[in-house]
């Protein structure tokens, strides 16, 4: 049977342009589908259930990708975080055992990575409140990822499913200061380089011997998270 691609979510026009100007090749299931969802949980939770209901088995797995912003120290732009868990602005947590494999993938690939917690805003966090968000276990944040985990576990609970984001800003350089054009193209380019290893772990979902779509693998979205 012919591995379905690999869907890949981004909010943003030039997040899906960095990606689509990877290598690519050797990608299970051939060339990804590329989507910008619009920013925001509630555009994003629109934009996954639109996909599926269309193509209920159209996928072979999701990624979702993108800038995201640092919580703590010890992160710098440019770096890739790798999320074992994905928390939402409710406090609700979707754990993701594709970290790790994620992870493994990305520092093969000569990358510096960070694996932890993504908590997903629905406001851009500044100041105090991120570090209150570390404080809480959080060591990036976003504005889509859980709303896609969300809507995935409702409607394709054992699909395998990975998150990153690629540091634009940190709690010392944030946005809308100086340094924040040179940290945004070398974002660019490193979410660019994140393909080889986006392709890695995908052919590592689809190997002979892993799980299909009706047995979850350790990096499926569990039924329920809270």
């Amino acid at each position: 049977m012919t591995t379905a691609p690999l869907l890949v979510l981004c909010a943003l026009g030039p997040e899906v342009w960095a990606l689509r100007g990877g290598d690519w090749r050797g990608s299970a299931g051939g060339s990804p589908v590329l989507v910008r969802t619009g920013v925001g949980r509630r555009r994003a939770g629109l934009a996954v259930r639109r996909l599926l209901g269309s193509a209920p088995d159209g996928y072979g797995a999701v990624v979702v990708a993108g800038f995201g912003a640092a919580l703590g120290p010890g992160v710098l732009p440019g770096d890739v975080v790798a999320a074992d868990g994905v928390r939402n602005a409710e406090g609700h947590l979707y754990p993701l055992d594709s970290g790790e494999a994620l992870t493994r993938a990305l520092k093969a690939r000569g990358l510096s990575v960070h694996t932890g917690v993504h908590h997903t805003a629905d406001h851009v966090v500044r100041g105090i409140e991120r570090r209150a968000l570390h404080l809480q276990g959080a060591l990036a944040v976003d504005m889509e990822a859980a709303a896609v985990l969300a809507a995935l576990r409702e409607m394709r609970p054992a699909l395998p499913v990975a998150v990153l984001r690629v540091v634009v800003d940190t709690p010392e350089h944030e946005l809308l200061r100086p340094g924040t054009l040179p940290a945004g193209v070398r974002a660019w380019r490193t979410l660019r380089a994140t393909v080889p290893a986006l392709v890695d772990w995908y052919r590592q979902e689809r190997a002979p011997g892993s799980a299909d779509l009706n047995h979850p693998t350790s990096s499926t979205l569990p039924q329920e998270a809270s």
